[in-house]
């Protein structure tokens, strides 16, 4: 088995945190410590959380345990993206091209939770 780096949930997570990071930066200042901190905080656990479950395969238990860790994350970087489109930091092109990329990556990480066989993990 490869990197979790090769893996497509991965990818897809990091480049939706990548994108947050790029529009979070015309958040006004007032909001450095709160929502631009929070969203950055929870879209970049989302892949660092699966980076754990990776290498914690060895069991299946701990493998699903930090897949919902980071599929809470991802629940809570779609909170935050509501905030933004409802104070008006984002438009509602930006907020439903991220929220369907937050969905998508929420299923990705379902399926790793249900077919964790195809992750490397030794199912008995």
């Amino acid at each position: 088995m490869g990197s979790f780096k090769d893996l497509l949930v991965y990818k897809k997570a990091f480049s939706l945190a990548q994108d947050i990071f790029e529009v979070s930066k015309s958040f006004p200042k007032e909001e450095k410590y709160s929502l631009t901190d929070q969203i950055r905080r929870s879209s970049r656990s989302v892949c660092a959380n699966f980076a754990e479950a990776y290498r914690k395969r060895v069991y299946v238990a701990h493998f699903k345990s930090k897949l919902t860790d980071s599929d809470a994350e991802n629940s809570e970087t779609q909170v935050w993206l509501d905030f933004s489109l409802s104070c008006g930091y984002i438009q509602n092109d930006t907020y439903s091209t991220l929220y369907n990329r937050s969905i998508e990556v929420g299923k990705l990480l379902n399926h790793a939770m249900y077919n964790p066989g195809n992750y490397g993990v030794k199912v008995n």
